[in-house]
């Protein structure tokens, strides 16, 4: 967290308030916030529960976060910002959304690769296909596992049913998401049988809640 919250300030950037209240104040403060724990706004960090971190992990923030709801009636809060950050050659595996569709974008940092394929009729994972995605509001084409490489500043859209993995090339990446209301416990399919949170063993009281917290601390 320590280390997130440096890079993400040395690149203009700055969490909300939120962020930086220890668990006692997210109890003494949770009907205020209980926006921001519905939203499951807040720090999100996980090693997708392979235990692997290092080589398979990713350190989110959320913004923001809207209601499914309005996104169903088609009014209302109907999207989501997150920071990232992606590690130095640490993949964040193959996956795609239902729902979702987002903007992901280069902030600051090295290279960001993004592995891209497209979906069958069904919507499942197609190694053949490829697709169209929109680079900075330009359509480009891709074809099957093609490896998109985003230079500060360049960003990629992705829609439901665009199958996508990605990593840091030659450095760590500050990463932008801006989506559609995200959903991270529904609308995560992953490719491979693996988990979206982390299993924390804690040994210490935490400095700061992840989301995945928030139901066993703030019920």
């Amino acid at each position: 967290m320590a280390e997130a919250d440096e890079m993400i300030r040395q690149y203009g950037f700055v969490l909300p308030p939120f962020a930086y209240w220890t668990p006692d104040e997210f109890k003494a403060k949770r009907e205020v916030a209980r926006n921001v724990i519905n939203a499951r706004c807040g720090w999100d960090i996980t090693d997708y529960g392979d235990g692997r971190f290092d080589e398979m992990g990713l350190f989110l923030f959320t913004l923001r976060n809207g209601r499914l709801t309005d996104l169903q009636r088609g009014g209302g809060m109907c999207y989501a910002e997150k920071l990232l950050i992606s590690r130095q050659d640490q993949l964040s595996p193959m996956h795609t959304h239902v729902i979702k569709a987002e903007d992901i974008i280069n902030r600051g940092g090295a290279t960001l690769v993004i592995e891209l394929y497209g979906s069958d009729d069904a919507g499942n994972f197609a190694e053949d296909r490829g697709g169209t995605v929109y680079c900075d509001g330009l359509q480009r084409e891709f074809a099957p596992g093609e490896k998109l490489k985003l230079a500060p500043g360049e960003s990629v859209t992705l829609m439901p049913g665009d199958w996508h993995a990605f990593w840091g090339e030659g450095g760590d990446v500050l990463i932008g998401e801006v989506s559609t209301v995200n959903d991270d416990e529904t609308d995560n399919i992953f490719r491979a049988p693996i988990g979206r949170f982390a299993e924390v063993e804690e040994d210490e009281v935490p400095t700061h809640l992840l989301v995945s917290d928030y139901s066993k601390w703030l019920g």
